[in-house]
C-alpha cells in the first residue's frame, strides 16, 4: 500500500465536505448506523476472528469484543451525533473595529484527522461519525488485534458513502470519490510511523490507547498531536462519605467495565472510616483483587479487576496522593460535606472531577456530545472528552472599504 498516495488522495477528498449540507451529512451517519445493524451478522463474524486470536484473560478482550448490544450502541451513539447541531460556521467573535474593519472568528474543520487506536474497534464509527459530522477526512490507523473488525467496519462506511456519492454530489466537481474521506492504514508499526510524518497532509493526530503509545506518539510525530492520556483514576471515600452512597459509586466505577480508561484504580479512604472498609468494598468481593497500601502499585491502570487500597489521614493527604499518581483522567470524592467537595474539585488537577458520582460517567455520550473522539488530558487545546466542538478549529473573516494600514 503506497500509503503517500493514500495521504493525498484523503487530503484531495477532504475539500469536498465542504460541498455537503449538515442535512446531507445527517442523512449518510443514519445510513451508516443503519447499515450497522443491517449488517451486524458479518461485523460480528469478523469481530470473532479477532477475538479468537486473543486469550480471554487479555485484559484488552473486553474492548475487543462486539456483541449486538454493543452494535446496537455505536448505531445509537451515530444517530445522536447525526441529532446534534453542526459545528461548523459558528461566529464565536464578531467586532468592528474604529477604522471600520469588520471581524469575525468563524468555526472550520481542521481538514484531515489522523487516529491511533489499539484492540477498539467501536473507535472506527465514533471517529467516522465525529469527523463526518464536523466536515473532516480521516486517516485510521488501528491495532493489529482488531483488524479485522477494523476492516469490516471501513467497509460499510464506504458502501454506503457509494451509495449517496452519485444521490447527493451527481454534478458537482469532485476531485476523489466521497469513499476517500475515511481511509484504514495496514495494522503496522511502519504505518504508524508514516502517519506521524505525514506533513502537508494530515492536520491533526489524535492517539488512543494505552501509556506507552501515547508516549510514543507524543515524542515521535512531526504532525500536531491532541493526547489522549492513560487513566490512573481514584475515588476518595471521606470521612462524612455516605456508606451506601459509597459502596455504590465505587462498585460502579470499578466493576461496571474495568478495561476502559475511566474505571477506578485506586480506592482512597479516610482513617476515620477504616472500620467501615470490609462492607464498602463488599460489592466486589470474590471479583476484584485489592492491594492494600502497596506503593509500587499506586501509579498503575489495571484495566482489570484489581484495584488499589490505600488509607489516608485527611482530605489534603488524599488531593496530595492524586497530585502524585494521576494522570489528570478522572476523579472523584464521595462525602455529604460540601466544604470538603468543594476543596477537593478546587484543588484536584484533572480533566473531570466528581463529587458522589462514578467516573465511569466520563464519556463523550454520557456528556451528551453524541460520541468521542478521545479524552484528552493534557492542557493545551481541548480538555475531557473531546467530541464536535473540540475537533473544529477557526478563521478570522475581515471585512473592510478600502482601508489601509499606516
Amino acid at each position: 500500500m503506497d500509503l503517500q498516495h493514500t495521504f493525498q488522495q484523503v487530503k484531495q477528498a477532504s475539500k469536498q465536505l465542504a460541498l455537503i449540507s449538515d442535512i446531507q451529512r445527517n442523512e449518510i451517519l443514519l445510513a451508516v448506523a443503519d447499515a450497522i445493524i443491517a449488517k451486524k451478522d458479518f461485523l460480528l463474524e469478523e469481530n470473532s476472528k479477532d477475538l479468537a486470536r486473543m486469550d480471554k484473560s487479555n485484559p484488552l478482550y473486553d474492548r475487543l469484543l462486539l456483541t449486538e448490544q454493543r452494535l446496537e450502541g455505536i448505531a445509537s451513539d451515530m444517530r445522536n451525533v447525526a441529532s446534534l447541531p453542526s459545528p461548523l460556521g459558528h461566529i464565536t467573535k464578531e467586532k468592528t473595529l474604529p477604522n471600520g474593519l469588520r471581524l469575525r472568528r468563524i468555526s472550520v474543520p481542521f481538514g484531515v484527522i489522523g487516529m491511533i487506536y489499539e484492540a477498539r474497534p467501536n473507535v472506527t464509527f465514533d471517529v467516522f461519525s465525529l469527523c463526518f459530522k464536523s466536515g473532516n477526512a480521516c486517516i485510521l490507523k488501528g491495532g493489529k488485534d482488531a483488524d479485522f473488525s477494523n476492516r469490516a467496519a471501513v467497509s460499510i462506511i464506504k458502501e454506503v458513502l457509494d451509495h449517496y456519492q452519485s444521490v447527493l454530489l451527481p454534478l458537482a466537481p469532485c476531485p476523489l470519490p466521497l469513499r476517500e474521506t475515511i481511509a484504514l492504514l495496514p495494522a503496522t508499526h511502519e504505518a504508524t510511523a508514516e502517519l506521524l510524518n505525514a506533513v502537508g497532509y494530515v492536520d491533526l493526530c489524535i492517539p488512543r490507547g494505552g501509556k506507552k503509545l501515547i508516549e510514543f506518539v507524543r515524542d515521535t510525530a512531526r504532525i500536531p498531536v491532541i493526547e489522549t492520556g492513560a487513566g490512573v483514576v481514584h475515588a476518595y471515600f471521606d470521612k462524612d462519605g455516605d456508606l451506601e452512597m459509597g459502596k455504590a459509586i465505587i462498585n460502579n466505577a470499578k466493576t461496571r467495565r474495568v478495561s476502559v480508561c475511566n474505571a477506578l484504580d485506586t480506592l482512597l479512604v479516610h482513617k476515620d472510616r477504616i472500620d467501615d472498609l470490609p462492607e464498602l468494598l463488599s460489592p466486589m468481593e470474590g471479583r476484584v483483587e485489592f492491594f492494600k497500601n502497596e506503593v509500587e502499585r499506586y501509579d498503575t491502570e489495571f484495566m482489570d479487576y484489581k484495584m488499589n487500597v490505600v488509607i489516608v489521614d485527611s482530605l489534603d493527604a488524599a488531593i496530595s496522593h492524586i497530585a502524585r499518581h494521576g494522570s489528570g483522567h478522572s476523579e472523584c470524592i464521595i462525602t455529604q460535606n460540601a466544604e470538603a467537595a468543594h476543596t477537593f474539585q478546587q484543588m484536584v488537577d484533572a480533566a473531570c472531577v466528581y463529587w458522589n458520582a462514578p467516573t465511569s460517567f466520563t464519556d463523550g455520550a454520557q456528556f451528551g456530545l453524541g460520541a468521542e473522539i478521545g479524552i484528552s488530558t493534557q492542557k493545551l487545546g481541548p480538555r475531557g472528552p473531546m467530541a464536535l466542538e473540540e475537533i473544529t478549529t477557526y478563521k478570522w473573516l475581515i471585512e473592510g472599504e478600502g482601508q489601509v494600514r499606516a
